[in-house]
């Protein structure tokens, strides 16, 4: 690569990098490489046709605008896996305490951790209520020399903490006993190894490194699912490190009985050790969590004063996921300290509006059962009753549907919400919506209704 055309793609990592975050960007961005742009087209080369696609469908408009800032002005990329070529590995950020070698079965590559965030250790995990069971399962994992629980599957919603604890898993042993071999990858990863694999008839290799490890964790296990060949073989790597009495760590978005299109066998291995689910944060989670992120931007911008009072305003303002609510409290700092002003309610106000105003629209399975009780001419304690005439249940799973589609709550959360009912019990209410609103029009209307009314 060419001095300009290395120095045009380092900008453009970088301004892609603000855009999407750190771990996705050393993920897939980095390993790629700029080629140069020719008329309105650029061209990049991937390590992996998986990689090629993956970027071309998730990412083309992030490096467009940052390859057209950075001096490289185009229209759109072409991205193509480069045939054989080696691995640079300067561009391939790794974990360097967990990298794993090859096996000795002769893999194409050495199989190595996915890139770890420094900041996600135990020190940095703000613990509450919501979050301390899962903070005490990662921790027994981290420093306990024999394995208790196993697997420990982590599950919950966007921005929660799952991420965080795994890396910080990983750190913790990494430090205690660096001689183990840890490996930590994403189930979207695990996927494009093994696909390789079987493209380059290479799969015993494949089996051999992953099977070697001591302690594997697979984040965002849901991707897998209907995935049927690398299920299989994610089912016998699975039993293959249970019998030999390695330690699983996994994460997904949902409960194992809850995420659809996966294996039975697999579903109820899953459920053979500890489930937790770290529940959305409360008020005092969210005001310790800002507290020490305050304390660390206080550390880098000395100059910044800041009202206390704005910290309580954010946590009960803002309490979607605490990636929001920190990317808030870092907005109000750089703004801060670019502008020269204190940080007060009014300049928080003003600075976040954007946040605010979403934060406002926030819906809630009250208000959706409200809205539906309202919409039917019902009473609102038909909505958590134990009737099952057809004029009650089929408003309450429309109910159950728009709390699902409306709302971050997990299936078990919206169950407990309508009496006390059973997670399986809104599965099936969802479905029966989603069924008939494709041959039913009156109810699609009244769905679609009910969304715009709860969303204005």
């Amino acid at each position: 690569m060419a001095v300009e055309e290395a120095r045009i793609w380092g900008e453009a990592v970088r301004l892609v990098q603000s855009e999407i975050g750190a771990a996705a960007c050393n993920r897939w961005i980095a390993p790629l490489v700029f080629r140069g742009a020719a008329g309105d087209c650029a061209r990049l080369d991937a390590p992996t046709d998986f990689a090629a696609d993956w970027v071309r469908r998730h990412y083309a408009e992030e490096i467009v605008a940052a390859l057209s800032e950075a001096g490289a002005p185009c229209l759109r990329i072409a991205v193509s896996a480069a045939a054989e070529r080696p691995e640079e590995p300067a561009r391939r950020p790794a974990a360097p305490a967990l990298a794993i070698a090859a096996s000795d079965g002769g893999a194409d590559a050495p199989l190595r951790s996915a890139p770890l965030e420094k900041r996600f250790t135990f020190d940095q995990f703000v613990v509450g209520r919501p979050n301390e069971l899962a903070h005490a399962a990662a921790r027994r994992v981290a420093e306990d020399d024999s394995v208790v629980y196993n697997p420990v599957f982590l599950h919950g919603g966007v921005g929660l903490g799952k991420t965080h604890l795994m890396h910080a898993i990983s750190w913790r042993i990494a430090e205690l006993r660096p001689e183990r071999k840890v490996l930590y990858l994403s189930a979207e990863q695990f996927m494009y190894r093994f696909i390789q694999a079987i493209k380059r008839d290479n799969t015993i290799a494949f089996k051999d490194q992953f099977r070697s490890v001591d302690v594997l964790m697979v984040d965002d296990v849901q991707f897998i699912a209907g995935k049927n060949s690398t299920q299989i073989e994610f089912f016998h790597t699975f039993n293959a490190l249970i019998d030999s009495g390695k330690q699983i760590v996994i994460s997904g978005d949902r409960a194992p009985g809850d995420i659809e299109n996966l294996e039975e066998r697999i579903r109820s291995r899953l459920q053979w050790g500890l489930v937790v689910d770290i529940h959305p944060t409360d008020y005092e989670l969210r005001l310790g969590i800002l507290e020490a992120k305050a304390e660390a931007a206080k550390a880098r911008e000395p100059n910044v004063r800041m009202d206390p009072k704005v910290l309580e305003f954010l946590a009960h303002r803002i309490s979607s996921n605490v990636r929001v609510l920190e990317g808030a409290l870092t907005r109000l700092f750089a703004f801060a300290g670019l502008v020269g002003r204190e940080i007060t309610l009014d300049m928080a106000q003003e600075c976040l509006s954007d946040l605010l105003r979403a934060s406002d629209r926030k819906v809630t399975i009250d208000e959706i059962m409200r809205k539906v009780a309202e919409h039917y001419n019902l009473r609102l304690s038909d909505m958590t009753s134990a009737r099952r005439a057809r004029a009650v249940a089929r408003p309450r799973q429309v109910a159950m549907f728009l709390a699902k589609t409306l709302t971050s709550k997990s299936l078990p959360e919206i169950g407990r919400k309508f009496g006390g009912r059973d997670h399986t019990t809104v599965m099936h209410a969802v479905k029966r919506v989603e069924s008939l609103t494709d041959t039913d029009s009156l109810l699609a209307e009244d769905v679609e209704l009910l969304r715009r009314m709860l969303e204005a």
